[in-house]
Protein backbone atom coordinates (compact mmCIF):
# COMPACT_ATOMS: atom_id res chain seq x y z
CA UNK A 1 0.00 0.00 0.00
CA UNK A 2 0.96 3.66 -0.24
CA UNK A 3 3.03 4.83 2.80
CA UNK A 4 3.44 1.18 3.74
CA UNK A 5 6.99 1.65 3.81
CA UNK A 6 9.01 4.88 2.61
CA UNK A 7 13.12 4.56 1.77
CA UNK A 8 15.41 7.64 2.24
CA UNK A 9 19.22 7.78 1.01
CA UNK A 10 21.58 10.02 0.35
CA UNK A 11 23.70 10.22 -3.34
CA UNK A 12 26.73 12.71 -4.39
CA UNK A 13 26.88 15.25 -7.34
CA UNK A 14 28.76 18.30 -8.28
CA UNK A 15 28.19 22.08 -9.03
CA UNK A 16 30.20 23.02 -12.21
CA UNK A 17 32.84 24.18 -10.52
CA UNK A 18 33.53 20.44 -9.09
CA UNK A 19 32.27 21.03 -5.48
CA UNK A 20 30.90 18.07 -4.13
CA UNK A 21 27.35 17.97 -2.60
CA UNK A 22 24.56 15.38 -1.47
CA UNK A 23 21.18 14.27 -2.46
CA UNK A 24 19.06 12.71 0.13
CA UNK A 25 15.99 11.03 -1.49
CA UNK A 26 13.04 9.59 -0.19
CA UNK A 27 10.09 7.64 -1.92
CA UNK A 28 7.44 5.54 -1.20
CA UNK A 29 7.91 1.71 -1.71
CA UNK A 30 4.82 1.03 -3.60
CA UNK A 31 3.82 3.59 -5.99
CA UNK A 32 7.92 4.80 -6.15
CA UNK A 33 7.14 8.74 -5.99
CA UNK A 34 9.19 10.88 -5.30
CA UNK A 35 8.26 12.25 -1.70
CA UNK A 36 11.24 14.59 -1.45
CA UNK A 37 14.70 15.02 -3.31
CA UNK A 38 16.75 18.07 -0.94
CA UNK A 39 20.35 18.64 -2.18
CA UNK A 40 23.03 20.24 0.77
CA UNK A 41 26.47 20.70 0.73
CA UNK A 42 26.28 18.06 3.77
CA UNK A 43 23.58 16.40 5.26
CA UNK A 44 22.97 15.70 9.15
CA UNK A 45 20.71 14.06 11.18
CA UNK A 46 19.08 17.05 11.66
CA UNK A 47 18.70 17.70 8.29
CA UNK A 48 17.08 14.28 7.50
CA UNK A 49 14.84 15.31 10.19
CA UNK A 50 13.31 18.28 8.47
CA UNK A 51 13.05 16.76 5.11
CA UNK A 52 11.11 13.85 6.62
CA UNK A 53 8.97 16.28 8.64
CA UNK A 54 8.47 18.07 5.22
CA UNK A 55 7.23 14.74 3.55
CA UNK A 56 5.24 14.30 6.84
CA UNK A 57 2.92 17.03 6.27
CA UNK A 58 2.72 16.68 2.25
CA UNK A 59 1.96 13.16 2.51
CA UNK A 60 0.83 11.51 6.13
CA UNK A 61 3.00 9.25 8.24
CA UNK A 62 3.85 6.66 6.84
CA UNK A 63 3.76 2.92 8.22
CA UNK A 64 7.60 2.25 7.85
CA UNK A 65 10.80 3.30 7.05
CA UNK A 66 13.82 1.78 5.72
CA UNK A 67 16.80 3.00 5.29
CA UNK A 68 21.10 1.86 5.70
CA UNK A 69 22.95 2.01 8.61
CA UNK A 70 24.58 5.49 7.63
CA UNK A 71 25.05 7.51 10.53
CA UNK A 72 22.69 10.54 9.88
CA UNK A 73 19.91 7.15 9.87
CA UNK A 74 21.00 5.60 13.12
CA UNK A 75 22.99 5.40 15.77
CA UNK A 76 22.79 1.81 16.54
CA UNK A 77 26.05 0.61 14.95
CA UNK A 78 28.37 3.65 17.15
CA UNK A 79 28.02 2.99 20.79
CA UNK A 80 23.60 1.92 20.84
CA UNK A 81 23.10 5.33 20.68
CA UNK A 82 19.51 7.06 18.33
CA UNK A 83 19.47 9.88 16.09
CA UNK A 84 16.90 12.63 15.41
CA UNK A 85 15.29 10.63 12.54
CA UNK A 86 14.78 7.50 14.86
CA UNK A 87 13.06 9.43 18.28
CA UNK A 88 10.78 11.02 15.71
CA UNK A 89 9.50 7.88 14.14
CA UNK A 90 8.98 6.32 17.65
CA UNK A 91 6.95 8.97 19.12
CA UNK A 92 5.25 8.86 16.23
CA UNK A 93 4.62 5.08 16.18
CA UNK A 94 6.29 4.56 12.49
CA UNK A 95 8.50 1.13 12.35
CA UNK A 96 12.17 2.06 11.50
CA UNK A 97 14.13 -0.66 9.35
CA UNK A 98 18.09 -1.05 8.46
CA UNK A 99 19.19 -3.24 5.77
CA UNK A 100 21.95 -5.26 6.85
CA UNK A 101 25.68 -4.02 6.15
CA UNK A 102 27.37 -3.80 3.10
CA UNK A 103 24.19 -5.45 1.46
CA UNK A 104 22.30 -2.38 -0.54
CA UNK A 105 20.04 -4.54 -2.50
CA UNK A 106 17.71 -4.42 0.44
CA UNK A 107 17.17 -0.56 0.10
CA UNK A 108 17.39 -1.62 -4.08
CA UNK A 109 14.41 0.69 -4.83
CA UNK A 110 15.90 3.81 -3.31
CA UNK A 111 19.05 2.47 -5.26
CA UNK A 112 17.48 2.51 -8.45
CA UNK A 113 15.68 6.03 -8.57
CA UNK A 114 19.44 7.29 -7.96
CA UNK A 115 20.69 6.31 -11.04
CA UNK A 116 17.17 7.46 -12.57
CA UNK A 117 18.01 10.59 -10.88
CA UNK A 118 21.44 10.99 -12.23
CA UNK A 119 20.62 10.00 -15.64
CA UNK A 120 18.58 12.81 -15.85
CA UNK A 121 20.62 15.48 -14.18
CA UNK A 122 23.30 14.53 -16.35
CA UNK A 123 21.36 15.56 -19.71
CA UNK A 124 21.00 19.31 -17.75
CA UNK A 125 23.21 21.93 -17.66
CA UNK A 126 26.08 21.66 -14.85
CA UNK A 127 24.04 23.62 -11.96
CA UNK A 128 26.69 26.56 -10.94
CA UNK A 129 25.10 27.02 -7.26
CA UNK A 130 23.09 24.47 -4.80
CA UNK A 131 19.61 26.49 -5.87
CA UNK A 132 20.37 25.84 -9.45
CA UNK A 133 20.64 22.20 -8.44
CA UNK A 134 17.87 22.65 -6.04
CA UNK A 135 15.50 24.36 -9.19
CA UNK A 136 16.78 21.04 -11.01
CA UNK A 137 15.79 18.49 -8.54
CA UNK A 138 12.57 20.31 -8.25
CA UNK A 139 11.86 19.66 -12.16
CA UNK A 140 13.03 16.16 -12.45
CA UNK A 141 10.66 16.08 -9.17
CA UNK A 142 7.10 16.84 -11.10
CA UNK A 143 8.54 15.34 -14.39
CA UNK A 144 9.15 11.43 -13.11
CA UNK A 145 6.04 12.18 -10.77
CA UNK A 146 3.17 13.15 -13.14
CA UNK A 147 4.83 12.45 -16.58
CA UNK A 148 6.95 10.18 -16.97
CA UNK A 149 5.02 6.02 -16.39
CA UNK A 150 6.78 3.69 -14.65
CA UNK A 151 7.30 -0.06 -16.00
CA UNK A 152 7.19 -1.52 -12.58
CA UNK A 153 4.06 0.17 -11.45
CA UNK A 154 1.99 -1.05 -15.07
CA UNK A 155 3.04 1.92 -17.00
CA UNK A 156 1.03 4.35 -15.25
CA UNK A 157 3.10 7.64 -12.89
CA UNK A 158 4.21 7.26 -9.60
CA UNK A 159 1.45 9.78 -9.10
CA UNK A 160 -1.25 7.89 -10.38
CA UNK A 161 0.03 4.60 -8.55
CA UNK A 162 -0.13 6.65 -5.06
CA UNK A 163 -3.43 7.97 -5.49
CA UNK A 164 -4.76 4.82 -6.46
CA UNK A 165 -4.93 3.08 -3.42
CA UNK A 166 -6.01 3.91 0.22
CA UNK A 167 -2.74 4.97 2.34
CA UNK A 168 -1.27 2.47 5.07
CA UNK A 169 -0.86 4.32 8.85
CA UNK A 170 1.30 3.46 11.78
CA UNK A 171 0.28 0.16 13.22
CA UNK A 172 2.85 0.65 16.02
CA UNK A 173 1.13 2.48 19.41
CA UNK A 174 2.65 6.07 19.02
CA UNK A 175 3.37 9.01 21.93
CA UNK A 176 0.57 11.30 21.66
CA UNK A 177 1.75 14.17 19.73
CA UNK A 178 0.72 16.80 21.86
CA UNK A 179 4.30 16.66 23.28
CA UNK A 180 7.56 18.88 24.66
CA UNK A 181 10.87 18.55 23.63
CA UNK A 182 12.94 20.21 27.19
CA UNK A 183 16.86 20.67 26.99
CA UNK A 184 18.76 20.56 30.37
CA UNK A 185 21.71 20.15 32.24
CA UNK A 186 21.73 17.24 35.50
CA UNK A 187 23.41 19.27 38.67
CA UNK A 188 26.18 17.34 40.12
CA UNK A 189 23.97 14.49 42.10
CA UNK A 190 22.66 13.09 38.63
CA UNK A 191 19.57 15.24 39.01
CA UNK A 192 17.37 17.60 36.81
CA UNK A 193 14.17 19.51 37.47
CA UNK A 194 10.77 19.49 35.13
CA UNK A 195 8.11 21.66 35.80
CA UNK A 196 4.59 19.58 35.44
CA UNK A 197 1.37 20.91 36.82
CA UNK A 198 2.71 24.03 38.09
CA UNK A 199 5.32 22.17 40.24
CA UNK A 200 9.00 21.51 39.83
CA UNK A 201 9.48 17.86 39.81
CA UNK A 202 13.24 16.36 40.33
CA UNK A 203 14.23 13.00 38.44
CA UNK A 204 17.20 11.32 39.16
CA UNK A 205 19.50 10.26 36.22
CA UNK A 206 22.41 8.57 38.90
CA UNK A 207 25.72 10.40 40.15
CA UNK A 208 27.05 8.97 36.78
CA UNK A 209 25.07 10.82 34.72
CA UNK A 210 26.57 14.06 36.86
CA UNK A 211 26.70 17.26 35.21
CA UNK A 212 25.74 16.20 31.51
CA UNK A 213 23.97 18.10 29.03
CA UNK A 214 20.27 15.67 28.26
CA UNK A 215 17.52 15.96 26.03
CA UNK A 216 14.04 15.25 27.91
CA UNK A 217 11.05 14.25 25.12
CA UNK A 218 7.83 14.43 27.01
CA UNK A 219 4.54 13.27 26.44
CA UNK A 220 2.16 13.96 29.21
CA UNK A 221 3.60 11.97 31.87
CA UNK A 222 6.05 9.72 29.79
CA UNK A 223 9.40 10.90 29.52
CA UNK A 224 12.31 10.03 27.76
CA UNK A 225 15.72 11.47 28.92
CA UNK A 226 18.53 11.04 26.36
CA UNK A 227 22.48 12.31 26.51
CA UNK A 228 22.06 15.10 24.22
CA UNK A 229 25.59 14.40 22.68
CA UNK A 230 25.18 10.54 21.81
CA UNK A 231 21.60 10.09 21.89
CA UNK A 232 22.16 7.30 24.51
CA UNK A 233 18.48 6.67 26.32
CA UNK A 234 19.65 7.36 29.82
CA UNK A 235 16.02 6.61 31.49
CA UNK A 236 12.57 6.40 30.21
CA UNK A 237 9.33 6.42 32.97
CA UNK A 238 5.99 7.48 33.68
CA UNK A 239 5.94 10.82 36.11
CA UNK A 240 4.29 10.25 39.30
CA UNK A 241 2.34 13.39 39.63
CA UNK A 242 2.01 12.58 43.63
CA UNK A 243 5.61 12.77 44.52
CA UNK A 244 8.29 15.30 43.97
CA UNK A 245 11.43 13.30 43.55
CA UNK A 246 11.17 10.60 40.78
CA UNK A 247 13.85 8.26 42.04
CA UNK A 248 15.77 4.93 39.81
CA UNK A 249 14.37 2.45 42.04
CA UNK A 250 17.86 1.03 43.15
CA UNK A 251 19.68 1.78 46.70
CA UNK A 252 21.39 5.13 47.01
CA UNK A 253 25.41 5.32 46.28
CA UNK A 254 27.10 4.59 43.02
CA UNK A 255 26.39 1.68 40.72
CA UNK A 256 28.57 -1.49 41.26
CA UNK A 257 31.24 -1.90 38.36
CA UNK A 258 30.65 -4.79 35.71
CA UNK A 259 33.15 -7.17 36.49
Amino acid sequence: MPNERWQADTTHWQLADGTGVEILNIIDDHSRLDLMSKARTTTTGTDVLVSFRVAFRRYGIPASVLTDNGAIFTGRPRRGGRVALEIELDLLGTRFHHSRPYHPQTCGKVERFHQTQKKWLAAQPAPATLADLQRQLDRFRRYYNTVRPHRAIGRRTPDQAYNARPKAKPAKPSIPVHYRVRRDKTDTSGVFTLRYDSQLRHIGLGTENARKRILALIADLYIRVVDAETGELLRELTLDPNRDYQPLGRPPGPRPRTP
